[in-house]
């Protein structure tokens, strides 16, 4: 085998043998084939696709070049859920807690944000104490005695993504819809969970844009999930507004703890309650009761113990930002439009997010709005705060904002209004 020879295979619209895949990644993986040649085979195959077969075939391979774990000792069936990513989605920060209430095992790898789209961990970390890093022992722990634990995948888990997944974000392949499914299941199937749930989001916010490649990625990640014997469902939710009234680290973690407490804005209550009850469902649990262990406090209390197991405090007040710069109305009528690819923007150049993997971010930034589409607002009322602790960045952000971003007019009579279905699709 040789890498230029796969290369021209997939760039002349061939596709790779299952030999050939086997044998570019474990190759990437252990330094025999250089970035730039994997660099040259992903554009090909963003140009030119894969199968469903090279697809699951190039999954099956990320996933062998590592470990994968095993939670069959524990009491309770374990359901993970993944989101492609979006402005203002905090949703795994209630969503773990509340299934684990309702008597599922929730082990909940996720990510750093990087980009426009925050990561989970980033928001977490912004809990005093809180770390992200557990070792497979730890994990398997917190499981037994919380229910739920987030954290960093360990570098034992499908490590070919890993390096795989920082050479795409800068060569302009983290589009490509099979190494995106190839990716996110890689690891998931990985992981060992007994059933996932996927969302997967659409919209100007999110990587898919348009409802048909949406579904095609999410339609190629329940066939992964599936071979691989894991219980996979999807839903396709809307990511052309930003979920809740927050993007940011801290302020993110202040609004789900305001859902766990049972208030917070309701189209985050929504999405956490529609996907818990995916996941109870892929478990085994259907006739669990989200939405009364939100109400009745237990779902809070796995989210404190969660918190604490892995170093947090709960109780500690979250880090906010030094400077705030409010952004007002220009003229009264409905908030028609607004933008999640400009917020999530926005926030990013605020320090909520990094532009390189080695970046800090700044636990206390991001954007605040207080008004979401299909609200009243008057000319001259906040309708959006700004968050940074580095007043300069100020500028850069509210560039961000402009053209169109925020949108203000008059309901036209007969007209659907500017908020349409939150969960947009369903694939099984």
């Amino acid at each position: 085998m040789d890498a230029i020879t796969v290369i021209r295979t997939k760039r002349d619209g061939g596709p790779l043998s299952p030999e050939q895949i086997d044998w570019v990644i474990d190759a990437y993986t252990r330094g025999t084939v250089a970035d730039e040649q994997m660099s040259a085979l992903a554009m090909a195959i963003l140009l030119n696709g894969m199968d469903r077969a090279e697809i699951a075939r190039w999954t099956a391979a990320m996933i062998a070049t590592g470990e994968r774990m095993d939670f069959s000792a524990l009491s309770r069936p374990t359901a993970d859920k993944h989101s492609t990513g979006g402005v203002g989605d905090k949703i795994t920060l209630p969503l773990a807690p509340l299934v684990a209430a309702c008597g599922a095992a929730v082990p909940q790898l996720s990510g750093r944000g990087l980009g426009h789209t925050g990561g989970t961990l980033d928001k977490l970390e912004s809990i005093p104490g809180w770390r992200a890093d557990l070792d497979n022992e730890e994990m398997l722990d917190i499981l037994d005695r919380v229910g739920a634990v987030v954290c960093a995948a360990g570098p034992g888990l499908a490590p070919a993504d890993r390096k795989l997944y920082a050479l795409r974000d800068v060569t302009g392949t983290v589009e490509s819809i099979p190494l995106i499914a190839a990716s996110i299941m890689s690891k998931k199937i990985a992981e060992g969970t007994g059933s996932l749930v996927l969302d997967v989001k659409v919209g100007s916010g999110a990587f898919m844009k348009n409802l048909d490649d949406a579904r095609e990625l999410a339609s190629t990640m329940v066939g992964l999930g599936t071979d691989h014997g894991v219980r996979t469902v999807a839903l396709l939710t809307d990511m052309s507004v930003p979920l809740g009234r927050t993007a940011g680290n801290a302020l993110e973690v202040r609004e789900s703890v305001e859902v766990l407490a049972g208030g917070g804005p309701a189209d985050v209550v929504e999405l956490t309650v529609a996907l818990a009850r995916e996941m109870l469902t892929a478990a085994g649990l259907p006739d669990a009761d989200p939405e009364r262990a939100l109400a009745d406090g237990s779902a809070m209390d796995v989210w404190r113990r969660m918190i604490t197991a892995q170093g947090g405090d709960p109780d500690a007040p979250l880090p906010g930002a030094r400077e705030t710069h409010t952004v007002t109305a220009p003229t009264t009528g409905t908030l028609v439009g607004l933008d999640a690819y400009a917020v999530g923007l926005a926030a990013w150049r605020l320090g909520a997010g990094r532009a390189r993997k080695e970046d800090a971010v700044q636990a206390g930034a991001g954007v605040e709005w207080h008004a979401r589409p299909g609200d009243r607002v008057t000319a001259g009322a906040p309708l959006l705060t700004l968050h940074t602790d580095t007043p300069e960045r100020f500028a850069g952000a509210l560039e961000a904002l402009e053209g169109g971003a925020v949108t203000i007019g008059e309901p036209v009579a007969g007209e659907v209004g500017p908020v349409g279905p939150l969960v947009l699709g369903r694939v099984d």
